[in-house]
């Protein structure tokens, strides 16, 4: 195996992580989305099966997420955020199991805190995209600024109804992927950066 080989083996290696790490971020804004549509289409039995699908979802997700972080060393990656997104969703889903019926309450606060999460993992990855000197990064800070704008209207706004929360839902998760798509377009040049 010749030197060259040797080191863009990692590189792509980098690389492949990042994307996988970018595609998921993708099917979570997509899961947002459907969940969104799910809220304003059928609002009086999404407030009481919710309880149950949200709680499962994040249990799982989130389980998934710790056990991946060991499994894959995520503490020596830097763009891993597996162990604190997965002890959040954990914390969502038990919080969403024990409130049960009750959840219409305190739903619209866990998907605000969710989406305000979002948004600053995108504004992380606007911030490394500026320091890389992409062009791209203003763009992706200003999507996730109205993220931002969005999951703080949604959890401090008493007065959001279901059909609100999820049209916001819709929105943040559009803009999500279109935040994501652009950050997937310039990881081989993000990686070549950090790897010179």
């Amino acid at each position: 195996m010749s030197k060259v080989e040797i080191i863009k083996r990692p590189v792509e290696q980098i690389s492949s992580d990042i994307k996988k790490t970018a595609w998921g971020a993708v099917i979570e804004s997509l899961a947002l989305i459907i969940i969104g549509i799910l809220f304003i289409a059928l609002q009086d039995v999404m407030v009481q099966v919710l309880a149950y699908i949200v709680g499962a979802f994040f249990i799982i997700k989130g389980g998934f997420q710790i056990i991946n972080y060991f499994i894959e060393k995520g503490q020596n990656d830097f763009f891993n955020n597996n162990l604190l997104a997965g002890v959040v969703s954990t914390l969502i889903g038990i919080a969403a199991l024990v409130i049960g019926d009750d959840i219409a309450h305190v739903f619209r606060i866990i998907i605000g805190i969710i989406i305000i999460y979002e948004s600053l993992v995108r504004i992380n990855f606007a911030i490394k995209l500026s320091s890389a000197k992409i062009d791209a990064w203003k763009y992706i800070l200003i999507l996730a600024l109205v993220m931002l704008v969005l999951g703080i209207f949604v959890t401090f706004f008493e007065g959001a109804v279901i059909t609100l929360i999820g049209w916001m839902m819709i929105i943040t998760g559009i803009i999500g992927i279109i935040g994501d798509a652009m950050f997937i377009q310039y990881v081989n040049t993000i990686t070549e950066k950090l790897t010179k």
